[in-house]
């Protein structure tokens, strides 16, 4: 006798898909801050992480859409937490080339407050030039770091809380009516 086994879906290709749009939104995001010439320090800064944010609730809603509409809180922060660490890996990637090769003159820029702030606290020109040099030789590695720890922690409590939000896990009237809608050759008896 053949048995039927279905194979629940992948929470990585989930989570892999909306990495995927979530790095196509950051290099959007980064590219049009830069042309429109706003502010890297001001408060648009902060639409990167609504949309990481978004886009890993996003994962969670899709993952659970594709478990028939049931998922378990460990399922939930799964596919929530994998979307994170894709994203923030991805996006950390995107981070060192962006302010290494592609624009280093935006990483000056994003710099700037550092030095004013140096020179208010009364530090000399040649010890805020030395610490400047030294911060944007090898700042876009610290950033790139920072962005993949931090999507990891928002990521971890963003998904502790959408898995919270969004588990409906299956009562045993739903189980007892989904066996009694399977045909005997469908029944795994493993399970």
């Amino acid at each position: 006798m053949e048995t039927l086994t279905v194979q629940p879906p992948n929470a990585t290709k989930v989570a892999t898909k909306w990495a995927l749009i979530n790095l196509a939104a950051s290099v959007i995001f980064t590219y049009g801050t830069q042309f429109l010439n706003l502010d890297p320090n001001g408060p648009t800064k902060w639409i990167g992480t609504v949309l990481m944010i978004a886009f890993l609730l996003l994962t969670q809603v899709e993952y659970r859409k594709e478990l028939g509409g049931y998922m378990t809180f460990g399922q939930g922060f799964s596919a929530g937490f994998r979307y994170a660490v894709f994203g923030g890996l991805l996006v950390a990637v995107f981070t060192a080339l962006y302010y290494s090769i592609l624009s280093p003159d935006a990483f000056v820029k994003v710099m700037e407050p550092s030095r004013v702030a140096m020179e208010q606290k009364g530090m000399s020109s040649e010890e805020v030039e030395k610490a400047m040099a030294i911060t944007l030789k090898y700042g876009w590695l610290f950033a790139a770091f920072g962005v993949a720890v931090v999507y990891a922690i928002i990521g971890a409590i963003v998904s502790l809380i959408g898995a919270a939000i969004f588990k409906k896990e299956r009562s045993a009237e739903d189980i007892l009516n989904a066996l009694e809608n399977q045909s005997p050759d469908e029944l795994d008896p493993t399970v």
